[in-house]
Order: structure tokens, then sequence, then C-alpha cells
């Protein structure tokens, strides 16, 4: 598009500069006029009207000028399956106590949410990677240093806190897990777009915020999608990535395989009770999750000091290494972050310039 758009802008040049030479009009050696030469316009471009969470263009739906939304998802494994991670619109995993994994779900509009739960307690090692973007933020309970979070940056009005109002939240007390097995109660909240939208009317919770950027940097959804070498792979590994896994601690590993027909990464997760994995479904609709992007982001994780309860800190304001995946392919990367006000930003392994990823 962008060669094309150069042809354009040289073709009207040259018939500018023609008919400058002539005036209003030109003679042939006969004698006759000729109509003069109309320079061609240059096409306007369309705006780039990106989703702030996939980079896709906006569609007729979008909800213009909402707050993006954040909701915490257990995954301990006697809780599973979970419901509504298909809907995401982005999904982070990320190690907190006792070796376990929790999700945070992230959607672009909070009123097209269907059941999605076990909703659990918040972490501020995901509290701090979309603080910048001021979402609204849904759980159930909070660990200590979230709460210091909450109160430091006053963020009590978009904390949806389903603790203390209970309408934000039912209990699904009848469900079983993958196994068969009831579970304990900590395992039966879920929330909905319906209740989360009755709480945003209840409470009054500002729910408008205008984004002049993308959660990452996307490559603009009118060209071509990037297609990754590896040229930045250690000893200069192949860039196939059939198969990515990504283990947590000994019991909590998640494994991604590509499937070419789809062109994304189908999901799955480690059972130390059956010893294999197991495909990562929706409850919802008994679908495999399934992704187009995986960015993987190493950093230092240890226990905050003085809390015996393995509260895991995970160190974001060095930055580090990272890999992303797509189509089948791999490049490792860097990444940076900074403060808890900086956005994430992925950038070049060596030249340390904004890298883009696809959209997704």
């Amino acid at each position: 598009m962008k060669r094309l758009l150069c042809i354009l802008m040289a073709l009207a040049m040259s018939a500018s500069l023609f008919t400058a030479c002539g005036g209003d009009e030109t003679t042939t050696s006969g004698g006759e006029k000729e109509p003069a030469v109309q320079a061609t316009p240059e096409p306007t471009p369309e705006p780039y009207e990106a989703n702030v969470l996939t980079g896709y263009e906006k569609d007729a739906d979008y909800p213009e000028g909402q707050r993006i939304i954040a909701v915490m998802v257990n995954n301990i494994t006697q809780c599973r399956p979970q419901r509504g991670l298909s809907a995401a619109d982005m999904l982070f995993e990320i190690k907190v106590e006792g070796g376990i994994t929790r999700f945070m779900a992230l959607f672009t509009d909070y009123n097209a949410i269907p059941d999605i739960g076990p909703i659990r307690s918040a972490r501020d090692q995901f509290f701090r990677l979309v603080l910048p973007w001021q979402p609204l933020y849904v759980h159930v309970g909070q660990s200590v240093v979230q709460a210091e979070y909450i109160t430091n940056y006053s963020y009590d009005e978009w904390n949806l806190e389903g603790k203390y109002d209970s309408n934000l939240i039912y209990r699904d007390r009848d469900r079983v897990n993958w196994a068969g097995n009831s579970v304990a109660t900590e395992h039966t909240a879920y929330t909905n777009g319906q209740l989360i939208a009755d709480y945003v009317e209840r409470h009054d919770v500002d729910d408008r915020r205008m984004y002049n950027s993308t959660f990452f940097d996307f490559v603009d959804y009118r060209e071509p999608a990037k297609e990754l070498t590896g040229e930045h792979l250690e000893g200069g590994a192949s860039p196939d990535a059939g198969r990515v896994t990504i283990r947590h601690s000994q019991a909590y590993r998640t494994q991604f395989d590509y499937d070419s027909s789809l062109g994304q990464y189908a999901m799955a997760q480690y059972y130390s009770t059956k010893g294999s994995y197991m495909d990562t479904v929706d409850e919802n609709n008994g679908q495999q999750l399934m992704f187009d992007n995986l960015v993987i982001l190493f950093t230092d994780l240890h226990t905050y000091p003085g809390h015996i309860t393995d509260l895991q800190y995970a160190e974001y304001s060095w930055g580090g290494v990272g890999y992303y995946c797509y189509g089948g392919k791999i490049e490792r990367i860097r990444w940076q972050k900074g403060t808890p006000l900086d956005t994430l930003r992925l950038v070049d392994f060596e030249t340390e310039e904004p890298f883009e990823i696809n959209c997704g």
C-alpha cells in the first residue's frame, strides 16, 4: 500500500509540472487544441482506528470512550475448567503464591462479557501491568500489598470488589470440576456483563476513558502481517515454534500447540494428578482456548520480604528478555516497563526500537 501511494504521488506531480509549462491548454504541431492534462488527486488514506486490545480495526459495535476491564480468574487445578476466558481480548497468566498461577482476562467492552470465573482475589503483579490504562478491575478479595496499591493510587472508584458487593457476583454452588468433584465455596464466584453494568450504574462508576494508543504496538491492520525470522535467537536456533511450553513451577505448566489450519495456538495445561496435559476449555462453550499471539516475558519473581505466605513480587522496573510467537514462529525480544504508571512496551532485541506484534 505504501509503495502504491508513492507511485500515485509521483504521477500526480509529473502531471502538475506538465500542465504548468503549457498553461490551461496545449497545442499539437498541427495547431489543434487538446484539453489540458488534469492532475490525479492523491487518495485520502483511511484513518487508523484500532481496537486498544487487539489492534484490529474498530467495528460498528466498538464501545468508543469506554474503559477496558480486567477480571481476575482462578487457575488452581481443582477449579478448572473456567468460564468466559475464550471471550477475552487478552489473557495474562502469572505465578502467584505456592507455585500456582492466576489469570487476568482483559475485555474491550464489559457489557459483552459472558459468565466468567471463578472470580478470585487481586494480586499486584497483575494490577501494575494494567494500572496505566486505568481499567475497571474486577476481583473478590485482594492481597495486603494489592490493598496498598489501591489506596496509594486512589483506585477505589474503578476497583470492583465482589467481596463487599455480593450483587457483583453470583455463586454456582452446584458446580463440579473437570474430575466431576464438587468444589470449595471460594471456587464458585462468577460475574457477567449485566452484573458489571448494574454495579457501574449502582455505584455511579466513571466508566469513560479515551485511549490515544493501543496496549501493544500493533502492525497496522491495513498492512500485511509481520513474518518472524528468528534473527535474534540464541546460536542461530530455528525460528520454528510448533509447540511452546512455559513452566511456571513443577505442577503449573502451560503448553501451546500451533494449528496451521487455523493459524492459531491451542492452549493446554498440565495436571499433576494425571501426569499429563489437558486441553484448556471454556466451560461456557466447550471450546479450547485459541490465541493468535503469544508473548512470553521473563523477570525476577520472589517472595515479598516478611510475607510467610509466599506472596510473590514481580520485578518490572528493570525490563528483561522475552519471546514473541506468531504463525508457528518465534522471535527473541526485550521488554520495558519502569514505574507502575509506565506502560508495558516490547522492543527489538538489539536496537530497542518499538517492536510491533500482529493484530490478534
